[in-house]
């Protein structure tokens, strides 16, 4: 594998990462065409149900004049091959006369997994594949993990003091957020990538949250809340907005029995009820994902509170951990203590391809869970 490969493939990932939040469910991707050792044409997978990164690497090139002939391709993942929302991009690949594309990674879904490669080469087009393959893996771990096994991506998110205090004392206006506001309008990225948005019913009764990405998107990410005991207010901004973003009320089977009318009130304001299997009294966990996966839910952002932190991290079922840390140490004025619930993991929680970014005097820590990994590399 040339050095030069690797350089140009390196250029496509960077574009690639543009279209995170505006192309999922869709991966993102990147495409750059090269020719005489120059780059002519670059594109990425800007929006969902937009023209993927290939066909706009090759618009480019017509629209600075150069003639993609006889040129290289670069893209970070296997050009499709079947009509969906857009035509093929080997289609547009073959029209435009290339003579070699280089794909990072083989998408693994269904309808592809090596059969863009193989069209291509059918047409006479030399095609080299796993030049900075971990790499794209990574970018698009969500959209791999979902194709190839049909379970969503699970991303655990929370900010907190150094001292592990996750909010002021007492009750307060949003002045006494933890995170500042660049950190929040990062987590609005975040939740531009998921599809559905965890809570637990504590953090309803105590920020009664919106829990939509701001500015909004074409279609706002399914807003779930864990209420075992269907503790929701009817008055909350989730029900009060359900007819315009979807909300769904996950709680148990028993309490569904003992609380009908409570759960039909709920149902009149617009919320769809999910009933679980009772787990000491808890909504289990593994039967939700499952309905969510099924549902097509392929990323769900988990943003609860301690206690539903813990229990996807004592069950496994994290694959992404996102902390922003902010430069406070709150002492008695800090509350609700993440330590305390992590203290009941059974053995300790190690991230691999850790990331760290500042946002002002913040620092967001991320990383993907070692069970994660393992399903990114045996996924192909």
């Amino acid at each position: 594998m040339a050095d030069q490969d690797k350089k140009y493939m390196r250029v496509a990932l960077k574009l690639a990462r543009r279209g995170i939040g505006s192309v999922e469910p869709n991966p993102p991707v990147g495409a750059i065409i090269v020719k005489a050792n120059q780059i002519i044409g670059r594109g990425w997978h800007e929006e969902f149900g937009g023209a993927h990164a290939e066909v706009n690497a090759i618009r480019d090139c017509k629209t600075l004049g150069v003639n993609p002939r006889r040129a290289a391709m670069y893209v970070t993942l296997e050009p499709c091959s079947h009509h969906a929302k857009t035509p093929p991009c080997t289609d547009a690949i073959i029209a435009a006369k290339l003579a070699k594309v280089t794909v990072a990674a083989i998408d693994p879904s269904e309808h592809a997994n090596g059969k863009g490669v193989k069209q291509l080469r059918k047409a006479g087009i030399q095609v080299q594949t796993g030049v900075c393959e971990m790499q794209a893996r990574l970018l698009n771990a969500p959209f791999i993990k979902f194709a190839a096994t049909g379970k969503c991506w699970v991303i655990l998110k929370w900010a907190q003091s150094i001292d592990g205090k996750l909010a002021w004392a007492g009750t307060g206006p949003r002045s006494q957020w933890v995170s500042n506001e660049l950190s929040r309008k990062d987590v609005h990225k975040l939740r531009r990538r998921a599809s559905g948005i965890l809570v637990g019913i504590n953090t309803v009764l105590a920020d009664d949250p919106l829990l939509t990405a701001r500015p909004g998107k074409v279609e706002q990410a399914t807003r779930i809340v864990l209420d075992s005991r269907l503790r929701l207010p009817l008055s909350c901004k989730l029900l009060r907005t359900a007819k315009k973003a979807p909300v769904l009320v996950v709680t148990t089977r028993q309490t569904v029995r003992t609380n009908p009318k409570i759960a039909e009130k709920i149902t009149q304001k617009g919320a769809e009820l999910l009933a679980c299997p009772d787990t000491q009294g808890r909504c289990n966990i593994d039967f939700l994902l499952d309905k969510l996966s099924k549902r097509g839910i392929a990323q769900l952002l988990v943003e609860g509170g301690p206690t539903v932190i813990a229990s996807f991290l004592k069950e496994q079922l994290a694959d992404e951990i996102c902390v922003y840390i902010a430069p406070k140490i709150l002492g008695p004025q800090g509350s609700v203590d993440i330590a305390k619930p992590m203290a009941e993991l059974a053995e300790a929680v190690g991230l691999h391809y850790v990331d760290t970014k500042r946002f002002g005097d913040d620092v967001r820590l991320t990383g993907i869970s070692k069970k994660a990994l393992a399903e990114i590399l045996i996924c192909s």
